[in-house]
């Protein structure tokens, strides 16, 4: 029988870590500045196609609120106009 009696200690090679936590974060670095790029170029987008609107988006949004409250209006209006708007 072969007894052996082992130290319980947890070794690594810290070297391995080492560089493994130097490529992560070198790697997180690369990703970040990848990220900041792409959201320069979203917003610039965002910026430009703003601008070639005619109309500014809180105009066009006041716009299609006043055509939904016709709309309403008109629909209530034929809905009476029709006899179903008895109490």
């Amino acid at each position: 029988m072969n007894h052996h009696k082992t130290s319980g200690a947890f070794e690594m090679n810290t070297r391995l870590v080492t560089t493994g936590a130097v490529l992560m974060a070198g790697g997180a670095m690369l990703a970040f500045s990848g990220m900041a790029m792409a959201g320069y170029a979203l917003v610039c987008a965002g910026r430009r196609w703003t601008r070639e609107m005619q109309l500014h988006p809180s105009e066009r949004a006041a716009a299609k609120l006043r055509q939904a409250k016709h709309a309403s209006m008109a629909g209530m209006e034929a809905w009476h106009a029709a006899g179903n708007g008895a109490t």
